[in-house]
């Protein structure tokens, strides 16, 4: 199959809506930009549409996706909201929607159990990004859409990265430019409280803890349990990981390397204070905020420092770790998942 890309730029914004609108009414899939990763779209009704989600991702058909709605009305064709959690779910969305937040709901029946997993919840989101808003409005229905790389591997941030992952399964790469948060949404549920809202913390992502503070009190879920199906995406132990062996060490000390072997280090601000720049003769250092150590910035770079660390010809990448607080926690999350030795 031959992979087309087609570029979403202002002169030629309703060619790609319309190539991929027409697509997904044709019961293929198309990968689309988001704010957060690049994700890998299908119509949401539509069962044989998803199947081929799971056939070209390999993904485990145990795993359930996300589903992305164009508009706030759109949500009655995904979802309902229960009276008790109703009142916090609108303040939520009017804070976060469109935005990298995702939501477990109770599902609608119009939604096939492949898209849920066999569960009777959905996880559901409005993105941010004008481009797949767009295509939602274009097509006119909800869109599932995982992130758009082979099981398990490394989230793509770009066009390019999706080609590389993709290229030759999918008819159409919708290319919006780079993502703006580089980090897949954080996946929430909510619970009615005595005082105030229970928000299960299910994925950290680009919303922190901190924000959603504001709304309930806040319960970070910690279940990581590879041979327990989830109850939302992005839950399963080994995720996120490249192709080259990947370890996490809490402090430079800990670091053993093999003789004869070649590492690359990914550093949080490359600085040589932190010790992790000089515990080594590194063959590739990649920094994921250089100098500054800015979260944000290094959130938008995980990714891409994977992947080119990943393709350096390494034997093992050693990841330096961030402070697991805000953003972090995210950050951290998604290496905890990526390493071996986790």
């Amino acid at each position: 199959m031959e992979t087309r890309i087609i570029a979403a730029e202002d002169e030629n914004m309703k060619e790609a809506v319309a190539a991929a609108s027409e697509l997904l009414a044709q019961g293929e899939v198309v990968a689309v930009p988001t704010e957060t990763v690049y994700g890998l779209g299908a119509d949401a009704t539509n069962a044989a549409a998803v199947a081929k989600i799971f056939e070209i991702k390999e993904r485990p058909a145990f795993d359930p996706l996300i589903v992305h709605i164009a508009s706030v009305k759109d949500l009655d064709q995904v979802a309902t909201v229960p009276d008790d959690i109703d009142k916090v779910f609108q303040k939520l969305i009017s804070a976060f929607w469109p935005g990298p937040l995702t939501i477990v709901l109770p599902k609608v029946a119009s939604i096939p159990d492949l898209v849920t997993s066999g569960l009777d919840t959905v996880a559901v989101r409005q993105s941010g990004n004008r481009v797949f808003r767009g295509i939602g409005r274009g097509f006119g229905k909800p869109i599932a859409a995982p992130s758009a790389n082979r099981f398990g591997r490394i989230s793509p941030t770009s066009a390019t990265a999706v080609m590389k992952e993709l290229g030759g399964r999918i008819p159409l790469i919708i290319d919006g430019g780079a993502c703006r948060d580089g980090l897949e949404s954080t996946i929430i549920r909510i619970e009615p409280g005595e005082k105030r809202p229970i928000l299960h913390l299910l994925r950290p992502g680009p919303v922190t803890k901190k924000e959603l503070q504001n709304f309930g009190r806040v319960v970070v879920e910690r279940k990581r349990l590879i041979d327990e199906q989830p109850d939302v995406p992005g839950q399963l132990a080994s995720h996120y990981a490249p192709r080259t062996p990947l370890y996490l060490f809490d402090k430079p000390a800990d670091f053993r390397p093999e003789k004869g072997k070649r590492y690359g280090l990914m550093s949080h601000k490359g600085d040589p204070k932190a010790g992790y720049v000089g515990a080594h003769d590194w063959a590739v250092v990649e920094s994921l905020s250089p100098g500054s150590g800015k979260l944000p910035e290094a959130a938008v770079r995980l990714f891409h420092v994977l992947r080119t660390l990943d393709e350096a010809g390494l034997d093992a990448i050693v990841a330096e770790p961030v402070t697991d607080t805000g953003l972090g926690q995210a950050i951290m999350d998604r290496l905890r998942r990526a390493a071996v030795n986790r």
